[in-house]
């Protein structure tokens, strides 16, 4: 089952303004559309000036429409989670939405055309088929959700190989909306139904991930699995599906949603080492420095991504503020965490320096003017002049990311990001004050960057479809190995044996369906027609596609003075 489509929660009224824009977007590009080809076709002045000022109409309609989804894309704070501690706020995606779709007359056709069967028959089955497709429009934001994108995925491997012959289409059609800008998008082929499952299996676990409370350990490590599995999906759907009418399953938007991905699990690995880390010792700090520059690394990355061509146009201008905001807001904690380290421990005794130095050596990008690292390591004065500079750097890096924050509407109006950002910056400052002597007459310098570096590299998890065992729907029609679309067979014959002084004149082998191995020349199965490599799929109208070899050379045992009917298929 998926979940209630009319319970009003938080997610399902986003979801369902997101379905109502799409398809006003969808009536305003079928308008576009007219009015582009009345344009091209006509000749009269008049008219092509009317159709013109009706063109300026939909185009400023479908950049408002737009603007509007992207708001609600942005609305990230819906799937966060309710505790009470500050965490950064987390980008999840919103599930693509689909049009209803009736397969029961194409599959009854092709269920009397292909397999010569009463496409009636199977009516059971396709409205089931037909009803998880319905549920899976609207998953539960947890593990049952994914079980059941899980499930109609498996099953439309099942609805392919039955369903889906290479040289001929069903003459249905696949509708799905564009995750981001709400563009319908349609194919025949069955892939993009497939892709558009997958693409919603990874939203789903990005939205699971947004809303695990993050100041708790489990719930670090559930936001951790959950993220690493959004860009598994997304990376299999990348290197898997090519060709997708939609955006946001083009190669670079992947790309781009799987960086995203690895970023906030990069982020989540910092949480969890500030949360670990309870002794506050020189090295435990420096590592923390080392991991926030790691997080600011990869958010840089991300930000590129999001700012190439192909992608700029088409991403939340929203979403890349806040990764922006992200990568300024790592770098200055990994220079407050530096200056912390060099400030606030004491100075390296004999015992401790090796330790000290070779764990310093590795930790600027380029190492910092002024005395040797020996003197550095052991001179309070010198350390606090170096912390200095961390903390000053640190400062100007928070000041930068409130300010790219504060160019983004709808970031402005999220007071929790707001929150982090300031208590940062005044935890700076406040240090600053702390460490700065009235008498420091010296020119505070510029620190080195910090060498990035973390203790837990993020995992791509890909999908694991065999976790949710799925049975074929349709597994009356016989085993998969024969009875396939690919597969083409002549009409089934029903034959009539008498047994002789030779049996019936034919030996069998092998198991569902069982196989005529060899007709004896002169016998009865050869004057009857039957030839080697005939499927026997029923035995006095038994239905036998699913019987093993014993279950076959009983049946046939088994029958009297008056013969036996037996139906055959030749592939």
């Amino acid at each position: 089952q998926g979940c209630d489509p009319f319970a009003q929660t938080q997610r399902s009224k986003l979801q369902h303004r997101r379905a109502r824009i799409n398809q006003q977007i969808n009536k305003e590009m079928r308008m576009r559309a007219g009015a582009e080809n009345l344009f091209r076709a006509t000749s009269n002045h008049k008219v092509k000036e009317t159709v013109a000022l009706e063109l300026s109409y939909v185009n400023s309609n479908l950049q408002l429409l737009k603007e509007e989804l992207e708001e609600l894309n942005s609305s990230v704070d819906v799937y966060q989670n309710d505790s009470e501690s500050i965490s950064v706020p987390m980008i999840p995606l919103g599930l693509k939405e689909t049009k209803e779709l009736d397969l029961l007359v194409p599959l009854k056709d092709l269920i009397s055309e292909h397999y010569g069967e009463e496409g009636i028959l199977f009516e059971k089955e396709i409205k089931e088929f037909m009803e998880l497709r319905q549920a899976m429009r609207t998953p539960s934001r947890n593990e049952a959700g994914l079980e059941l994108l899980m499930e109609y995925y498996n099953q439309l491997y099942f609805l392919d190989s039955r369903f889906f012959p290479p040289t001929k289409s069903l003459g249905v059609f696949f509708h799905w909306y564009d995750s981001l800008t709400g563009v319908p998008s349609h194919q025949r082929a069955l892939a993009f139904e497939k892709g558009s499952v997958l693409f919603n299996i990874g939203a789903l676990h990005t939205q699971i991930g947004a809303r695990q409370d993050r100041a708790s350990l489990p719930g670090l490590n559930q936001a951790i699995d959950a993220f690493q599995k959004a860009a598994g999906a997304f990376n299999y759907l990348k290197e898997n599906f090519s060709n997708a009418p939609s955006l946001d399953m083009s190669a670079a938007s992947l790309n781009m949603l799987v960086r995203l991905m690895v970023a906030q699990v990069q982020e989540c690995v910092f949480e969890k080492m500030t949360l670990l880390r309870t002794q506050h010792d020189f090295l435990a700090r420096l590592q923390l420095a080392q991991e926030a520059a790691r997080v600011e690394d990869v958010y840089s990355l991300v930000h590129q991504t999001m700012t190439q061509a192909h992608v700029k146009d088409y991403v939340p201008f929203s979403w890349t503020t806040m990764v922006h905001v992200k990568s300024e807001h790592f770098k200055a904690l990994s220079h407050y965490f530096a200056a912390i380290a060099l400030c606030d421990c004491p100075a390296a005794s004999d015992a401790e320096l090796p330790e000290q130095e070779k764990a310093f050596i590795q930790f600027h990008v380029t190492m910092p003017e002024g005395p040797s690292l020996r003197i550095l390591l052991q001179d309070p004065e010198e350390r606090r002049k170096l912390g200095k500079a961390h903390l000053k750097k640190a400062i100007m890096k928070h000041e930068e990311a409130m300010r790219i924050h504060g160019l983004c509407k709808i970031l402005r109006k999220m007071d929790i990001l707001q929150e982090v950002l300031s208590f940062a910056h005044k935890r700076s400052l406040s240090k600053y004050s702390e460490i700065d002597h009235e008498e420091d007459f010296f020119e505070t310098g510029d620190a080195p960057d910090i060498h990035p570096k973390t203790h837990q590299k993020p995992e791509i998890k890909s999908p694991n479809f065999s976790q949710v065992k799925v049975t074929d729907l349709f597994h009356r029609l016989g085993p998969l190995s024969v009875f396939s679309a690919k597969n083409k067979w002549y009409p089934a014959r029903r034959v009539h044996l008498m047994r002789g002084e030779n049996g019936f004149g034919f030996t069998l082998r092998g198991d569902s369906p069982v196989l005529i191995a060899g007709v004896i020349p002169g016998g009865c199965a050869a004057e009857a027609g039957l030839k080697e490599g005939d499927y026997i799929i029923s035995v006095n109208g038994k239905d036998c596609k699913w019987s093993k070899h014993a279950e076959v050379v009983q049946l046939l045992k088994s029958t009297g003075e008056e013969g036996v009917e037996i139906g055959v298929i030749t592939l």
